[in-house]
């Protein structure tokens, strides 16, 4: 036998030695390519399973597609002492382990939100509420000495608001912000992603009647109920992919009003609804805790709107995880 011919032979008898080995079957694991990119190890089939299919080593294993990244907006509408509800719909979430990439408030939602955003948790938050002093944010004009465009001028809630995010502006915020105000002047809305988080908040809760409008720059500004009682444009806007709306607003009903404020809130449910209408069908998830015939100016009843605020979401809060399931295998 010549030369070549016995180290072909030696070399199909190394090859046959090697088919003979039994190879345990791994799973494709990923492993550091030189360029630091994840490469996927083929799989090798095992000779000893009967009908086993060799892999072809030239076929390229797909990895599993990574969960797309969905950016979670929350909503939280206007409602004065409704608001305490937008708590209970934190805490509820919080529970599921559904955390909000973007939060944007209006009025009483914009507290709530401005708080939550800079890293407050849902009990801290419902400690705050059960200790909060309302005179403590209420400080009365004087409207016998000169004009008064309302009986609470605002500056007191400005306060609590600044210090209770520990005076950080609104981009400095844990979790990206904006709060809702409507410009008094042309009727249009205005959203507040920078700047004072304390008078950006007070802006947006600037009821006219009940609080003085506020003057930032050449601008004045009320109570962002006016334009986007519930802010759901604006959290597109921000970037959401997912949006759950939270509606506190009161029902109109055709009994008449008795007090001034009563006036007033129902002219913003009046004025509200027409709104949510349209803009209610951009949510994907719409909130409404049964807070029934609660006042605006109910703050007796805070347990209870929390308590409805975290019923109302739990009640939705299978469809909150399938919709956001499908969402993030497309």
């Amino acid at each position: 036998m010549s030369l070549k011919h016995k180290l072909i032979a030696a070399l199909a008898a190394l090859a046959l030695g090697g088919c003979a080995t039994t190879v345990p079957h791994t799973p494709p694991t990923a492993a550091m390519a030189g360029n630091g990119t994840p490469a996927v190890t083929t799989p090798v089939a095992n000779p000893a399973t009967p009908n086993a299919t060799p892999a072809d080593p030239g076929a390229p294993v797909a990895a599993a597609p990574a969960p797309r990244k969905i950016k979670i907006g929350l909503a939280l509408g206007g409602g004065a002492a409704r608001g305490f509800a937008h708590i209970g719909v934190i805490k509820a979430l919080e529970a599921q382990g559904i955390t909000p990439d973007i939060v944007v408030g209006t009025s009483a939602g914009s507290v709530v939100g401005a708080l939550y955003a800079a890293g407050h948790s849902a009990a801290t938050l419902q400690k705050m509420a059960y200790d909060m002093d309302e005179a403590a944010i209420s400080d009365w004009a004087m409207p016998l000495f000169g004009k008064s465009s309302g009986v609470l001028k605002g500056e007191a809630l400005q306060t609590y608001v600044n210090k209770t995010v520990n005076f950080r502006p609104i981009e400095k915020l844990k979790i990206p912000f904006g709060a809702v105000a409507t410009d008094l002047k042309n009727g249009q809305p205005i959203l507040f992603q920078r700047g004072n988080t304390g008078m950006a908040v007070r802006a947006s809760s600037s009821v006219p009647g009940v609080f003085q409008p506020v003057v930032i720059g050449s601008h004045t500004y009320v109570d962002g109920g006016l334009v986007a009682p519930v802010p759901v444009k604006f959290t597109r806007e921000m970037g959401a992919d997912f949006i759950i709306a939270v509606n506190i607003s009161t029902q109109t009903e055709a009994q008449a009003a008795i007090s001034s404020l009563e006036v007033i809130m129902q002219t913003f449910a009046i004025m509200g609804q027409r709104i949510n209408q349209y803009e209610l069908k951009e949510a994907d998830i719409v909130i409404q805790p049964p807070l029934g015939k609660m006042a605006g100016n109910d703050f007796g009843n805070r347990s209870k709107a929390i308590q409805a605020g975290e019923r109302a979401t739990n009640a939705v809060m299978a469809q909150i995880k399938q919709k956001l399931k499908a969402l993030r295998e497309q």
